[in-house]
């Protein structure tokens, strides 16, 4: 607090200069020291000693000690210039007298270095001062030797702690950066000694002494960023410290003298260890290192540097070296980190572990630029905190995991082994029971890893650089399992450490999730394939840091391993077909050679080790061959024989043959030599010596041998044999020990569990980290998520959702849903369809939804069910969000929907909403929308009527009162309960998922259209039940929305449709809401389709013939609405329907309800629009739209009017062939223009063939309007050219048949049928004449034509003699010897009734008297009388004929006003 005001105040003096000036200042700080002086002065007054001869009378001078500090006195206020520019060590040395005496006590050393960290806290002393760096270098050296006098316990501890206080005032003033790298190492030295003399002093103290060291730590590694490569200091390198040497000599901690100069010998034997007297051994030890370490007694030559002016990376690796060497202290006394009492195994290491912690903290990234540190850190911490790690202290293991974690952030490039033995050795064995390890343990290594799952790239680094590695384990894979097995409750209630696991879990999956959302360059998935062979233990990488190089090369390197782990597994069958199987992969060559299965041996996790040493032993060339390129793959470089031997063995299980071993120890042997020949004087030597290893082994550590060998048995077996002779004695017993020790396993285990890290081990890794591929650093984006998750997800799903299932707080929901969604996401980015599958299938579980419904009020028990609210909104955000990726998924979901249909508790209108939307949009220029046929709400109630759906229907049904069973009034749970539910469920956005169904993928379309059809079921046989039938109207009715939304992909989705329609329409036998959605379903997808789909026109009308395949009493029940329905379809899409197919359908549809009373006049309706005025006529349709009319002529529903109406359009269509007819003539090429006219001949002839059809009908009215209309289609097609031969079809098939079914009905039919068929006869006669007449031209030449003139007569002949109501007619008596007469006439006038043989050859001529004789026989006389009379008849009949070819035909309207006048 001092510091803080002093500081303040001169800083506040020196912001002021208008008020203050320099004189002023230098006067203030002139005072400041004065009463420094002042105070130790009179401090030392107190003391009899210093007053007695301060008062003495005599002569006697006074002690230098206060006559240096009244000579300061006397100077500073003479001092003219700035304080910076005097040498700060003519005011310190004074005081550093005082401090440096040993005849002061206590109280008078303590004022002195309070004074001292006065005058080091006033800013005076920095960089720019004059001789600043002698001056801290004096305080250094005066303060780290403090002596006093202990006069009691209290005041000791006082100075103790003022030296600490301005050890660390020096560290962080400004002036620092002067210390050399001696100074610093005494600093630390000095504060160190504190440390441990502070465990036998006051809490206070020790706490105290703990934190400046810290403090120290931190100032001094926090300058590490700021030195450059100062590697050029080392002059002679840093030997590895000689860990014995403090403590041989100075096991004893009281017989040295500590230049402290306070610590009495009662003081002397404390531990380091505030608890334990009796560590004093340990706590020698540690002093006795500091000493060796950072060098700061006496002999200022141990400093191996040559030390520069200003501290920097010397000092700071020799203060690491003393942390480290801190941990080593218990290996060194020879305790294990289990051996001793607990309060020990943390103490010690926890304070230094703290220490180094902070040092990396704050070293950072900085670290990799000095190899010597780091090579520190590679080596000997790691080593240790490998050995810390399994510490049964919960504190240790923390410190050490949080030492991992930052060394992980700062320098993980250059530690990729290390880590992968950490998380092997330490982390993967502590986090289970398994291995011993307690739950304390297992809990603080579960939060160590959870930690690391935190940081982005953890995962994806460990698998690129570990699981992609084939010399390295599945580091990736075996935590993403213990994570997921952790987090699973088996046979127990959900703890910490299931959620902690979780979390975990969930990390690394929201990391991915993230990566996704950063874009992935080159994450498309392509599998890995080996075309040819290619030795798998060179493949390279070119640019370690590019990622479209380290990608593929990675992912080619997990494919190898993977496929080695399948080969490994063959082999421990069958060793030659494991072999051939790696070959039939590429993995080795076709022509085995010894290096590749070399190669496999050595790389190969999982392999039968016991066959790996057969193989290796055998004396078959080619495998001496492999044994031998087996031993070059391992390097032996600086190792010890007895290290090399047990890596070796480590590999494969030596044999039990002599010969075998023999073998194996000769390739052993000489690779050893090879590699390591200082000692050895060649190869033999190297065997013989490896061989009395194996012996001495057996002899050490097998139960079985009662007498054992002693050093010098071994020393002696092993004479003479390094090239004749002996080897260094030192060496032998070195060996020996470490046999003894250490046990060479020659029967490795077979991969079971996770290794221990051993020395051999540890040297081994060392030696392997330098030949490592580099270590890649991974970036934000997905590169490999989509491998890794595909080995992770199905246990990550299976792990979240046990927990989701045990869980019982809404923050672990939470916490679960979080990881459901990412996992969704990263499925649906990657495009793993079955993973998504899977987890909508296990969230559909928690729903509830899909259970039994055991409960009275599911819709109160799903409102109080926090889990099944959340797990349901979940299922359906998935199924909004990445629809596209699922597929059988969709049964799942849609089992959800209609439980939520059933319950009542869907909005209203979910299926059709969507496509009403569209509908409207579709159809706003024609009125109103087509819905009323078309919703659930217009059904026509079926058996029992549906329960009120929509939200509000349902949440009514709930406040309702009903009168028939009274309930009683809802309590506010239940309605709160209910208002959760309606809440969950609009969250749930069940809508989008069909209005949305549009942006889909195919696949995705295709299996929600499928998954409809199955939960729709098969169509009900007439004995289902309601709820049933409601489920399957439903989900039709969402089929044929997503139908309706998607017709840019109709063709995907409509073989589906239709045959479930279809299904549903022949397996109704009775009216139902199901086939009367099926029905207008089928019609509304055809309305709004048309428009779009020309080329599928076809197929969506042929698909409406299923309404014609309708039972007949559902037909009867629809037909009215069905015939709207059709009628708005043509009527919006006429111009649509261009195919006969099409029109078939159409009209066989329209034809049906002539007959039906209600639906007739719709049908007649449509066939109207159609056919008025030819404008939508087609010659595709024309012939289907007559016959449809023809059938509305002849039907007797409704007024004769509409039957006049119907012929009218027959008639009218005549202009059409007109049109057609000209059309082609002008258009088309001849070929195409003729067959066309012989289409417009057939239309015409089928049209005719219709009216006479419709001339037999009883009404009379419809019979004369059909004569009349037959006859102006037989007159009117002049336009139309149609040959001879359809004319003469014309007369046998429709005029004579007419003529005659006519004569028949008016003879045969009583009058009350058929009224006035006398009427009817006339103009069926008039109509004859008139016919034949207009044809007489063209037919007269035909061979045929008397035929046909014949035929004319025998129906005259016959109309005259006909009896109508018993008598004959009067009329047509008059009628018909009228028309004969106009007929012969025209015939005589134009030359085709002339005698042309007065011999009896003309048979027209005789036969046409014969004929007429029997009608009129007067008529030949008239029309043949004398010469005179038959010219002036000729140039009547001249006129009349002429007038008739132009067109006017006045005999026809000269008939049909007689006919209109007779009939009238």
């Amino acid at each position: 607090m001092g510091r803080l005001k002093m500081q303040s105040g001169i800083k506040a003096i020196e912001e002021e200069p208008e008020e203050c000036d320099g004189y002023s200042i230098k006067t203030t700080l002139a005072c400041m020291i004065n009463s420094e002086v002042g105070a130790v002065l009179a401090v030392m007054r107190r003391n009899v000693r210093w007053s007695g001869r301060y008062m003495s009378g005599d002569d006697q001078l006074e002690h230098s000690l206060i006559q240096s500090l009244k000579a300061l006195r006397k100077q500073i206020f003479t001092w003219q210039n700035n304080w910076r520019a005097i040498n700060p060590s003519v005011y310190l040395q004074p005081f550093l007298d005082v401090i440096r005496s040993d005849e002061t006590g206590a109280p008078i050393t303590g004022v002195a270095l309070s004074s001292v960290y006065k005058i080091l806290t006033l800013d005076i002393i920095d960089q720019d001062t004059e001789h600043v760096e002698d001056a801290m270098n004096l305080l250094v050296d005066a303060v780290t030797s403090c002596r006093f006098e202990v006069t009691d316990p209290a005041s000791e501890e006082v100075v103790l702690m003022k030296i600490l206080q301005v050890l660390l005032g020096c560290m962080k003033s400004k002036a620092s950066v002067m210390l050399s790298n001696q100074h610093v190492c005494t600093i630390v030295n000095t504060c160190f000694r504190i440390v441990h003399q502070a465990g036998s002093k006051g809490e206070l103290l020790q706490r105290i002494a703990r934190h400046t060291m810290h403090e120290l730590v931190r100032c001094i590694f926090s300058h590490l960023p700021d030195v450059g490569n100062s590697e050029s200091a080392l002059v002679n390198g840093i030997s590895n410290m000689n860990e014995s040497s403090g403590l041989n000599n100075e096991y004893a901690f009281g017989s040295r003298q500590l230049e402290n100069g306070n610590m009495a010998s009662e003081y002397d034997g404390q531990a380091l260890s505030m608890n334990l007297a009796s560590n004093t051994s340990v706590g020698a030890a540690a002093v006795g290192m500091i000493d060796d370490t950072l060098g700061a007694g006496n002999g200022k030559d141990s400093l191996p540097y040559d030390l520069s002016p200003t501290y920097g990376v010397p000092c700071m690796v020799e203060i690491f070296i003393f942390l480290c060497s801190l941990l080593n202290v218990v290996e060194n006394v020879g305790m294990g980190p289990r051996s001793n009492t607990l309060a020990f195994d943390e103490d010690v290491p926890l304070f230094a572990l703290g220490l180094i912690n902070s040092a990396i903290e704050l070293g950072g990234p900085s670290i990799r630029h000095h190899p010597r540190l780091l090579g520190l850190i590679q080596d000997e911490l790691f080593r240790n905190l490998m050995q810390f790690g399994l510490s049964t202290s919960p504190l240790i293991l923390s410190m050490v995991c949080s030492i991992v974690l930052n060394l992980y952030h700062h320098l993980r490039t250059d530690l990729k082994l290390q880590l992968e033995a950490f998380f092997s050795c330490v982390i993967l064995r502590l986090a289970q029971s398994r291995y011993g390890a307690s739950y304390q343990q297992q809990e603080v290594a579960m939060e160590a890893l959870v930690d690391f799952c935190r940081q982005k790239t953890f995962m994806v680094e460990m698998y690129a650089n570990l699981d992609c590695d084939i010399t390295c384990s599945n580091i990736f894979e075996d935590l993403a399992n213990l994570l997921s097995k952790s987090a699973f409750p088996v046979n127990c209630p959900l703890s910490s450490m299931h959620i902690l696991a979780l979390d975990g879990l969930i990390a690394v999956i929201q990391g991915m999730a993230e990566r996704v959302s950063n874009g992935s360059v080159g994450s498309e998935y392509t599998p890995v394939n080996f075309e040819e062979y290619t030795p798998f233990w060179m493949v390279k990488c070119d640019n370690y840091s590019d990622p479209s190089h380290w990608v593929p090369f990675v992912r080619r390197r997990k494919y190898i391993k993977r496929r080695l782990m399948i080969g490994a597994d063959h082999f421990n069958r069958d060793p030659k077909k494991g072999l051939e199987f790696l070959q039939g992969t590429h993995l080795l060559p076709d022509k085995l050679d010894p290096q590749s299965v070399a190669c496999f041996f050595r790389y190969t996790a999982g392999l039968d080790k016991n066959l790996v040493g057969d193989f290796l032993g055998n004396h078959d060339d080619f495998c001496v061959q492999v044994l031998h390129e087996f031993a070059w793959t391992f390097d032996f470089q600086d190792m010890n024989l007895d290290t090399a031997l047990r890596l070796f063995l480590e590999t494969f299980r030596l044999p039990g043959e002599s010969q075998k071993i023999q073998r194996v120890l000769e390739a052993f042997s000489e690779r050893y030599y090879e590699q390591s020949p200082l000692i050895l004087a060649n190869k033999d030597a190297a065997l013989l010596l490896s061989y009395s290893l194996i012996m001495l082994n057996t002899d050490q550590h097998n139960v079985q041998v009662k007498k054992k060998m002693t050093e010098e048995d071994f020393i002696r077996n092993n004479r003479h044999i390094n090239g004749g002779n002996d080897l260094p004695r030192d060496f032998l017993i070195e060996l020996y020990h470490s046999i003894i020790k250490n046990e060479i396993r020659t029967t490795p285990e077979q991969g079971a569990g996770f290794p221990e890290m051993t020395p051999s081990r540890w040297i081994d890794l060392m030696h392997k980290s330098k030949k490592t591929a580099p270590f890649i650093v991974s970036d934000s984006r997905a590169y490999l998520d989509h491998d890794m998750f595909a080995i992770m997800s199905g246990p990550t799903i299976a792990a979240i959702s046990v927990v989701f299932d045990h869980a019982e707080h809404e923050e672990v929901y939470q916490t679960c849903i979080n990881g459901f969604l990412a996992v969704a996401k990263i499925s649906a980015c990657h495009h793993l369809e079955d993973v998504l599958d899977d987890l909508v299938v296990s969230l559909c579980k928690f729903t509830t939804l899909l259970n039994p419904s055991s409960v009275e009020e599911p819709v109160l028990a799903f409102g109080d069910d926090t889990k099944a609210r959340m797990a349901t909104v979940t299922v359906f955000t998935i199924a909004n969000s990445y629809g596209d990726y699922i597929r059988t998924g969709w049964r799942n979901i849609l089992d959800c929907i209609l439980r939520l249909h059933k319950l009542g508790l869907l909005p209203a209108r979910v299926a059709s909403d969507a496509a009403d939307e569209s509908e409207l949009t579709a159809d706003s220029g024609h009125g109103k929308p087509l819905t009323n046929s078309l919703s659930s709400a217009h059904m026509p109630p079926m058996g029992t009527p549906r329960r009120s759906s929509g939200l509000m229907g349902r949440f009514s049904q709930l406040l309702s009162l009903d009168t028939e069973e009274p309930r009683s009034q809802p309590t506010e749970q239940q309605l709160a309960a209910h208002q959760r539910t309606l809440q969950t469920i609009q969250k749930c956005h069940i809508d989008s998922i069909f209005t949305e169904s549009k942006f889909l993928q195919a696949e995705s379309l295709l299996q929600l259209a499928r998954a409809l059809i199955w939960a729709a079921g098969r169509p009900p046989k007439g004995n289902s039940s309601p709820e049933d039938e409601d489920t399957a109207v439903f989900c039709l009715e969402l089929l044929i929305a997503i139908t309706l939304n998607n017709r840019d992909r109709i063709v995907l989705l409509w073989q589906g449709v239709y045959d479930h329609i279809s299904n549903i329409v022949q397996s109704t036998v009775m009216p139902c809401a199901l086939v009367e959605k099926a029905v207008f379903g089928l019609l509304r997808i055809c309305q709004r389709l048309l428009p779009y789909k020309e080329n599928l026109a076809d197929e969506l009308l042929r698909s409406l013939q299923l309404v014609l395949k309708l039972d007949a009493r559902v037909a009867d029940a629809y037909c009215e609405q069905i015939t709207q329905e059709v009628s708005r379809l043509v009527k919006a899409n006429a111009s649509h329907i261009r195919s006969q197919l099409g029109w078939r359908t159409i009209t066989s549809l329209l034809s049906i309800t002539a007959r039906h009373p209600e639906a007739s006049e719709a049908g007649f309706d449509a066939l109207l629009f159609i056919m008025s005025d030819g404008a939508h006529l087609l010659p595709a349709n024309y012939v289907l739209c007559v016959d449809a009319s023809r059938q509305f002529a002849e039907s007797r529903v409704g007024q004769a009017e509409r039957s006049v109406r119907a012929l009218d359009l027959m008639a009218g269509s005549v202009d059409c062939l007109t049109r057609w007819a000209s059309e082609a003539k002008e258009s088309m090429a001849e070929e195409d223009a003729v067959r066309m006219s012989q289409d417009i001949g057939e239309m015409w002839l089928r049209l005719i063939q219709g009216l006479r059809k419709v001339c037999l009908d009883q009404r009379e009215e419809v019979r004369n309007h059909a004569l009349l209309s037959l006859q102006k289609c037989l007159i009117g097609v002049d336009g139309v050219h149609l040959p001879h031969t359809l004319w003469l079809q014309c007369f046998d098939m429709v005029v004579f048949t007419m003529l005659d079914d006519l004569l028949e009905i008016a003879q045969g039919h009583s009058q009350k049928d058929y009224r006035n068929m006398e009427g009817t006869l006339i103009l069926a006669m008039k109509l004859l004449p008139k016919v034949f007449l207009r044809l007489l031209p063209d037919l007269s030449q035909l061979t045929t034509f008397c035929k046909l003139w014949l035929g004319v007569l025998s129906r005259m002949e016959k109309y005259i003699k006909v009896k109508v109501r018993g008598k004959k007619s009067e009329k047509l008596q008059e009628l018909v010897p009228e028309l004969l007469k106009d007929t012969l006439i025209v015939m005589k006038t134009s030359g085709v009734l002339v005698q042309r043989s007065a011999l009896g050859g003309d048979s027209l001529w005789e036969l046409t008297w014969l004929h007429v004789n029997n009608i009129a026989p007067s008529l030949q006389s008239e029309v043949f009388p004398d010469q005179c009379l038959e010219q002036s008849h000729n140039g009547d009949a001249a006129g009349d004929l002429a007038s008739d070819e132009t067109g006017q035909v006045p005999l026809t309207e000269t008939a049909s006003s007689e006919v209109a006048a007779g009939g009238g």
